[in-house]
């Protein structure tokens, strides 16, 4: 019996959306949890917490929903997702991945996106 497929895997070149899913796997490397924890922590005000749906930035939120899902269950704005982060992570890292200090602003800007710049990548 095959594995089921995507019809977005469908339409790339083979193997392309294997090599995605793993790389975004690898550059996120934060935990679901991690980055809704992350998420609410930073839009929470003095007085107030956001409600869960609505804190952090719409990419942080679409990146956590997008770590609860299937490959077969990823949608165009799934993958296009993924290339963002992917792209983002890896143009504002070294190649290697390796965890780096930098300053509070770029690695709060990266845990935004569910990577933590202190931590080693996942292993996809």
């Amino acid at each position: 019996m095959n594995a089921p497929t995507n019809p977005i895997e469908e339409s790339m070149e083979p193997g392309e959306f294997d090599e995605l899913w793993d790389e975004f796997h690898t550059v996120v490397n934060m935990t679901s949890r991690e980055l809704e924890d992350w998420l609410r922590a930073q839009s929470a005000g003095e007085d107030a917490e956001a409600l869960p749906d609505e804190a952090g930035t719409e990419r942080g939120r679409r990146v956590v929903a997008l770590l609860g899902k299937r490959k077969t269950d990823v949608t165009s704005a799934d993958v296009n997702l993924m290339r963002a982060v992917v792209d983002t992570v890896r143009s504002e890292r070294r190649e290697d991945l390796e965890p780096t200090a930098g300053d509070a602003h770029w690695r709060h800007k990266l845990m935004t996106l569910g990577h933590d710049p202190l931590r080693p990548p996942r292993n996809g």
